[in-house]
């Protein structure tokens, strides 16, 4: 028994030697990067297992974490909505429907719930069109005529851009707000040509656009270098939108995503085809999107669509860090609104024993800098998914993996992380971050999180170096 303890004790002190040392060594690289002068960086990382903090720096200090916020909203929604809800989208008559003569003298109304997977390039393509299987579905109802309009509902949301994003990133698809009656991932493309530097890139074409009303795309771009840096800018509820920035040289068939005014009424007009393809009678220019909520309507349930499970979706949030998806889960988990929803994420985890004052949330995808949260906070909370027998799995499967795909495909190649570890990442400018599960070399499970803010590198630099702070905990 006494040799035992003294091996626990050994292996214990060795285990610690090695964490001070791997710390050590990191601080070092950090304090002697140029980049790094006037940084704020700090990390935690915790034994799932045990509970146990390995290594800590600055952990407690209030940090932006971009994208890597999307683990709080995704975790509390599996949590507080389950990773088997589904958003249901209803078709209603709003009118006289007449069985016998499939004559619906009045309006066909698309009651949304928030369902940010309609139409969306994650669960659809070209030849798989939601609004035609709708149609299809009204057809094999016995709907022959519609004497109204197409009205889409999309009221379960309060219509309103977030105020602590800034004017660079709303308009852009990035930028697109939570919708009650979300549509085709909320985003359009302007297609461009562009030829020799210095030359005006040219818009080829836009797609989708509205039939009712066009979208007005004044553009300022121009050809030069080979990055894409064109930018988007507007009224995020108008249908007028300026472009302007730069795009490659030479190049065709060049496509730059801008958020869509309006998804409901986008929904509406497609629907409205879909339903003259399938002999259903109907006028495609009596279509109109509301966003307030009419309780007098009286209406009869035609057809219930519903959303892929959640589980499903929080894979595609994290996998592509999609700030659309992870908005909408926020404002559903409020009931319709953003303050709601933040106030709902904070008590869950007060109530599962984080100190929620280490959070300061104003959105669900981290876009705005006006967002904080300490490492510890964030690792605390990896660290409790790992033990919730009930999500751990869909929220750990929703992680990109190290060396293989998402914005985790180029880290750790070559290394013993590759495949061992998953991670969420954040960047906007100047901010670098990382959240996730590395399985050691001694076969231990870590939950860790780094973050740093103000970095004067570029951010490939600071990239290179927060990797090798995560290569180097496979060996603790």
């Amino acid at each position: 028994m006494q040799h035992i303890k003294t091996y626990l004790i050994v292996a214990g002190l060795v285990c610690k030697a090695l964490s001070l040392s791997a710390q050590t060594t990191w601080l070092k690289q950090a304090e002697a990067a140029k980049g790094f002068k006037q940084a704020t960086y700090g990390y935690e990382v915790v034994e799932v297992k045990s509970g146990k903090v390995v290594m800590e720096h600055q952990a407690h200090t209030a940090l932006v974490p971009a994208s890597t916020l999307k683990v709080v909203t995704t975790a509390s929604a599996l949590g507080l909505l389950g990773k088997n809800y589904r958003y249901q989208t209803v078709l209603q008559a709003k009118g006289k429907w007449d069985i016998k003569t499939g004559v619906l003298e009045g309006d066909l109304v698309i009651k949304g719930s928030g369902d940010p997977s309609l139409q969306s390039q994650y669960f659809y393509n070209d030849s798989a069109s939601v609004t035609a299987a709708w149609a299809k579905a009204l057809q094999a109802k016995g709907v022959k005529t519609i004497t109204g309009r197409v009205l889409a509902d999309a009221s379960a949301f309060q219509r309103s851009m977030n105020a602590n994003w800034i004017w660079g990133d709303i308009g852009n698809y990035f930028g697109a707000p939570p919708c009650g009656l979300s549509y085709r991932d909320n985003k359009f493309s302007i297609w461009y040509s562009s030829g020799v530097a210095g030359s005006n890139a040219k818009v080829e074409r836009i797609s989708p656009d509205y039939v009712t009303r066009p979208l007005q795309i004044s553009s300022m771009v121009v050809a030069k270098g080979s990055e894409d840096e064109a930018y988007v800018y507007g009224d995020p509820f108008g249908f007028s939108k300026q472009v302007s920035g730069t795009l490659p040289s030479n190049k065709t068939n060049y496509e730059v995503e801008a958020a869509l005014p309006d998804p409901a009424l986008l929904c509406a007009e497609e629907f409205a085809g879909a339903l003259q393809k399938a002999g259903i009678a109907t006028d495609p220019k009596k279509v109109v999107s509301v966003y307030e909520k009419d309780s007098s309507m009286v209406l009869t349930d035609l057809y219930v669509h519903q959303s892929p499970v959640l589980e499903r979706m929080v894979y595609h949030t994290n996998v592509r860090s999609n700030n659309h998806y992870a908005e909408t889960f926020l404002t559903t988990m409020g009931k319709g609104r953003l303050w709601p929803g933040i106030s709902a994420v904070k008590n869950y985890w007060e109530q599962r024993g984080l100190d929620v004052s280490e959070l300061n949330m104003v959105d669900g995808s981290g876009l705005s800098r006006a967002n904080t949260v300490t490492t510890h906070f964030l690792c605390q909370l990896m660290a409790k998914m790992a033990r919730d027998s009930m999500n751990y799995s869909a929220f750990y499967n929703s992680l990109p993996v190290a060396g293989k795909n998402g914005s985790m495909s180029n880290i750790g190649k070559g290394t013993f992380i590759e495949n061992n570890m998953r991670a969420k990442t954040g960047y906007i400018n100047r901010v670098r971050s990382y959240c996730g599960y590395v399985k050691t070399k001694s076969g231990k499970e870590l939950a860790f999180s780094i973050i740093v803010n103000n970095y004067t590198c570029s951010a490939k630099e600071a990239k290179l170096l927060l990797e090798n702070f995560m290569v180097a905990l496979a060996d603790l």
